[in-house]
């Protein structure tokens, strides 16, 4: 195995590990709203200071203003696709004039699954993004993918612990502990994150600059709805 790709394994792996970990915490001890505050604030402020520092300036270093704007904002509308998807095309904060509207539009037309299934499936595709930023890092930099990996080590063990804070409270009823539940979703993240950074580090490692400039960009700017929509929410 040659040492890029003993690189790769281990970082995606650190940062796939990350999620089930994250879930199991969360019913060995209850985390209290604070510290799910701070979690979720501190993985925010890491993810927005890496695509602000490393992401976006390596993308503008390998391609140009025009390509890394234009990747930025394919990532972010992908990323908020999918997220209308699972929620039926309706969206609305807790603050928004249009919250009731919404809601009652969501009890006509149910989101595909459950709040667990909603929160965990919509991570899951996330994490494609998110895992082929660390291969495409990878593949332009080592020390950039171990950069981009370590932010997302904090990023899946801070909504892991939600996961699972969640699936607590749905089952707190049940005489069964819900590890399996857990497992199951925050598993499937962590598997969706080392696919997709194996992918990208194997299938875009040979792209010419300008388009690793752009799938990196686009990497920031899924990563930024994530950090806005999700965790500082």
């Amino acid at each position: 195995m040659s040492p890029d790709l003993f690189l790769i394994l281990s970082v995606a792996g650190v940062a796939a590990v990350a999620s089930p970990t994250g879930g199991l915490l969360a019913l060995s001890a209850k985390p209290t709203t604070l510290f799910l505050s701070l979690a979720l604030g501190f993985a925010g402020g890491v993810l927005l200071a890496t695509i602000s520092f490393e992401m976006l300036p390596q993308a503008l270093e390998l391609s140009s203003m025009p390509v890394a704007v234009a990747g930025f904002l394919i990532g972010f509308a992908f990323v908020y696709g999918v997220d209308l998807f699972i929620h039926r095309g309706k969206l609305a904060g807790p603050k928004a004039e249009q919250e009731r509207e919404v809601e009652l539009y969501h009890v006509q037309h149910q989101p595909r699954g459950d709040q667990v299934t909603v929160l965990a499936g919509g991570t899951s595709i996330e994490e494609l993004i998110e895992g082929l930023s660390i291969g495409v890092g990878a593949a332009i930099k080592p020390g950039l993918g171990i950069l981009i990996a370590l932010a997302i080590v904090i990023d899946n063990l801070a909504e892991a612990l939600s996961i699972g804070e969640l699936i607590r409270d749905q089952q707190r009823h049940e005489k069964r502990r819900p590890v399996w539940r857990v497992l199951k979703w925050t598993g499937l993240i962590g598997i969706s994150l080392l696919s997709s950074a194996l992918a990208g580090w194997f299938l875009f490692r040979g792209l010419p600059r300008p388009v690793l400039g752009l799938l990196f960009a686009a990497g920031g700017g899924g990563m930024f709805y994530l950090t806005m929509s999700d965790l500082v929410p």
